[in-house]
């Protein structure tokens, strides 16, 4: 008998993952989006020729990750997370600019969640999660 495990890479697994996170700083829950993880599959199928972390210039909000191997779409997401001490919630900043992975999961105004994974020609792992509507918008804070 053969099967794919699909322990960590199932919309439910990114889902809680970051409603998680959102619940910590009382912003709702995200939504699972069947347009938003279509739309990141195209665009992490096109990145599997180098596996570049370019945003794609759409119309969402976007997380990027990669990662050697078999990278989980939950362990992509608990990496951006890592960034949540760079955040400071009073300045709004970020210490040197790396908290955005955090502050777009955590944006009170994104409602709905699509996610993707493609492996790349060197065997690193894309991961692309999209966000409508997007967040990090200038001057406002994420929640």
């Amino acid at each position: 008998m053969c099967c794919i495990c699909k322990a960590q890479n199932s919309a439910q697994d990114f889902l809680d993952v970051h409603n998680e996170a959102r619940a910590q700083v009382g912003v709702g829950p995200l939504v699972w989006n069947h347009t938003l993880a279509s739309y990141a599959q195209r665009y992490a199928d096109e990145r599997t020729r180098d596996c570049d972390l370019e945003h794609s210039g759409g119309p969402y909000g976007e997380n990027l990750a990669e990662g050697y191997g078999d990278m989980k779409g939950s362990d992509a997401v608990r990496f951006w997370l890592t960034e949540e001490p760079n955040y400071d919630y009073y300045s709004n900043s970020c210490v040197n600019d790396e908290c955005l992975h955090y502050t777009q999961i955590v944006w009170r105004d994104s409602l709905h969640l699509g996610c993707a994974r493609a492996k790349c020609t060197n065997n690193w792992m894309f991961v692309i999660c999209s966000y409508d509507p997007p967040g990090n918008v200038d001057g406002e804070r994420p929640y």
